[in-house]
């Protein structure tokens, strides 16, 4: 796979799973009495989970071409794929509650995720290429 149609796929699909976790984040937020402290940790905890599920399912066939199958193997690879996510979720739970914080609007806190989102998902592209998926696609530094 060429350069660009690579990197065209794994912004399309970051686009895909940052849409899947604001959208996600926004049904929390708007829940019925959950107590408003406890709104926010929840929608970003839920928004983080659902990007990350569209995100690894894209990324591992179709940038990776990691055709695994089975339990084991999804397991392994999911949980890989989440830890390569630990350091990437907070420069994107950072980004977006440092928006939120200083501008307290929803639109603000949405341009902190996506901006954190894009930030995260360059450092996630070298972080899975390099120590998830070792064999198969993406294209090496």
């Amino acid at each position: 796979m060429s350069r660009t149609t690579l990197t065209l796929r794994y912004v399309a699909f970051a686009v895909i799973a940052t849409l899947a976790n604001l959208a996600v984040q926004r049904l929390a937020l708007a829940l019925p009495g959950v107590p408003a402290i406890l709104a926010y940790p929840l929608a970003l905890g839920a928004g983080t989970l659902a990007g990350l599920v569209i995100k690894y399912l894209l990324d591992k066939r179709w940038i990776f071409h990691d055709f695994s199958q089975g339990i084991e193997a999804h397991g392994k690879r999911f949980s890989l794929y989440a830890l390569m996510g630990v350091a990437t979720t907070a420069i994107f739970w950072g980004t977006e509650t440092l928006f939120w914080i200083v501008w307290l609007t929803h639109t603000a806190r949405e341009l902190g995720a996506v901006i954190g989102l894009a930030i995260g998902y360059v450092v996630k592209y070298r972080l899975d290429r390099r120590f998830v998926f070792t064999t198969g696609g993406g294209l090496a530094a």
